[in-house]
């Protein structure tokens, strides 16, 4: 009796086992992603009038730039805030280095000045949807984005003045409250297509 309950007991590990095999991993898109997929495309194609849903502009890229010039001598200080950029991007941080020697700013050629991330694909998306409905609600006595922040290419630069409004980092472990610019790159042909773009996807921008 005790050979035929271990029996039993040694196949159904082995059926888990095998079933466990057989499951894939699914990987979710992200949720702004698909809103723009499924409510953006059709109501800017209306909009704009657009006969080919492939000219319906989308964000291309994000790039964030954060200047360290205040740390670039202090190695611990100036790895924290490279880390917390990571953690506030999703991915790794590419450090700047200064092209060339500047007296005046007691700059050498090669110093580490600063760190850059570009997000593509579900990553930015990610982080866009982050930004625009978790950290800039978070600003202390926030009216808004500015509407003057476009390039004139359907580009827009905004400025974030704390890390602290992202959830990922943690205030009690900060050395330095410190901000960051953020530029979201889009493949519109101009600023009103781009604002239209970033309006749908929920941009708060401040009212008129």
């Amino acid at each position: 009796m005790e050979n035929k309950n271990n029996q039993v007991t040694k196949e159904t590990v082995t059926d888990k086992v095998e079933k466990t095999k057989k499951v894939k991993t699914v990987r979710v898109n992200p949720r702004l992603k698909g809103y723009y997929k499924k409510e953006v495309v059709s109501v800017l194609q209306k909009a704009f009038k657009y006969k080919n849903v492939n000219e319906v502009p989308t964000v291309d890229k994000i790039v964030i730039n954060a200047g360290l010039g205040d740390v670039k001598e202090n190695a611990k200080s100036f790895a924290q805030a490279v880390e917390d950029l990571g953690l506030i991007t999703g991915q790794k941080p590419i450090v700047t280095t200064a092209k060339k020697a500047i007296a005046n700013f007691k700059l050498r050629e090669g110093l580490k000045i600063g760190a850059k991330v570009t997000l593509r694909g579900d990553t930015m998306w990610e982080f866009l949807d982050r930004l625009i409905a978790i950290a800039l609600p978070r600003v202390r006595d926030f009216r808004g984005v500015s509407i003057q922040s476009f390039d004139g290419k359907g580009n827009f630069s905004m400025g974030i003045k704390e890390q602290i409004i992202f959830p990922e980092i943690d205030y009690d472990k900060i050395e330095k409250v410190r901000g960051f610019d953020v530029c979201i790159v889009t493949t519109a042909k101009s600023d009103e297509e781009a604002k239209a773009l970033l309006v749908e996807l929920g941009m708060p921008f401040k009212k008129a």
